[in-house]
């Protein structure tokens, strides 16, 4: 995925749908970076609004390139598109709903040039209410897979990963905001695009663990992140999102598991989505005014529509998939 001269330290790529107001505050906020010890370029993919904005936002900030894509191909899809295009040594993924610094950009940046055997770094995120996103993450086991899994095996899951020199190992980070050398992501082929959203950076810190690289994350530094600003617009939207995510949790399963295992891995997601989808959508009939429990009814539906699609389709990847099997 190399693309020739690399002149530029850190690209920036962002993927936007729809969330053009925190996309405005977060190219702001990089505006606002000043460096000598880096240099930067800003590659905004929009996936296919359909909306004025697009051709509004080139005007408003020529000093970045946006970049249309085909359609809403999906986040991994975007991200590639972005890197095909950049010209960094460095790619910075993040998410349009963020608001970023000079500091944790330079100490992520300057953290990858000195730790050469780490191949993803991230850091905190903080909202705007001062609470932090969870930063200890697992990939997807038998140990993992629920939170009651999780929480059964705490004091174990918990030792795994410990805090050094404000540095953290965890198995995977957020692709909300996540810095990865251009050698790295071409030796790892960039993101899978059989995920349309979700797990996409899990299944991209995976591969990197799988060469033998680590995946750190900054305990000292943080940037701002309102989450799902970008996604949860509203309840047909949230269906659509929250869907994909126990969608993309087979898909992840799908590639890093065989055998006996990864039928056990399967039958247990399929089983705690049907049986917790059902009852949910049971309490959702009785109360259908209220818009959350109303969510309920529709992702139910969702999720026996994709189990027999997949059936249908013998696959486990989301139709919106560019690699969907019936993709036109």
């Amino acid at each position: 995925m190399s693309i020739g001269k690399v002149n530029i330290d850190i690209s920036i790529v962002i993927v936007n749908y729809k969330s053009w107001k925190h996309l405005e505050n977060c190219l702001k906020s990089i505006n606002k970076v000043i460096s000598n010890e880096f240099s930067l370029e800003v590659i905004v993919v929009d996936n296919c609004s359909h909306d004025h904005f697009f051709e509004v936002f080139k005007k408003k900030f020529i000093q970045y390139n946006f970049i249309e894509n085909t359609g809403n191909n999906g986040f991994a899809n975007a991200c590639n598109l972005g890197a095909k295009n950049a010209k960094g040594t460095f790619f910075l993924f993040l998410n349009p709903d963020t608001i970023i610094s000079k500091e944790p950009l330079l100490k992520m940046y300057t953290f990858l040039i000195e730790n050469k055997n780490v191949g993803i770094v991230s850091c905190n995120q903080i909202n705007t209410n001062g609470l932090y996103e969870k930063n200890v993450r697992f990939f997807p086991d038998l140990s993992t897979l629920f939170g009651l899994f999780r929480a059964l095996n705490k004091k174990k899951l918990s030792s795994k990963i410990p805090l050094k020199n404000d540095v953290l190992y965890p198995d995977w980070v957020s692709g909300s905001v996540l810095l990865i050398n251009r050698a790295w992501f071409d030796k790892i082929s960039g993101w899978d695009e059989d995920f349309w959203m979700y797990y996409e950076d899990v299944n991209l810190s995976k591969k990197v663990s799988n060469l033998g690289g680590k995946v750190a994350l900054l305990a000292n530094t943080e940037i701002i992140h309102n989450h799902g600003g970008s996604s949860r617009i509203n309840i047909k939207t949230a269906s659509i999102t929250k869907t994909e995510v126990l969608i993309s949790k087979h898909v992840y399963i799908r590639h890093n598991y065989t055998g006996i295992k990864h039928f056990i891995l399967q039958f247990l997601v399929v089983m705690n989505n049907l049986i917790g989808k059902i009852i949910a959508t049971l309490i959702g009939v009785l109360f259908f005014f209220i818009p959350k429990l109303r969510l309920n009814v529709y992702l139910c539906f969702n999720i026996i529509e994709y189990y027999s699609s997949s059936v249908l389709n013998k696959t486990w990847l989301s139709h919106r998939s560019l690699n969907h099997p019936n993709k036109n």
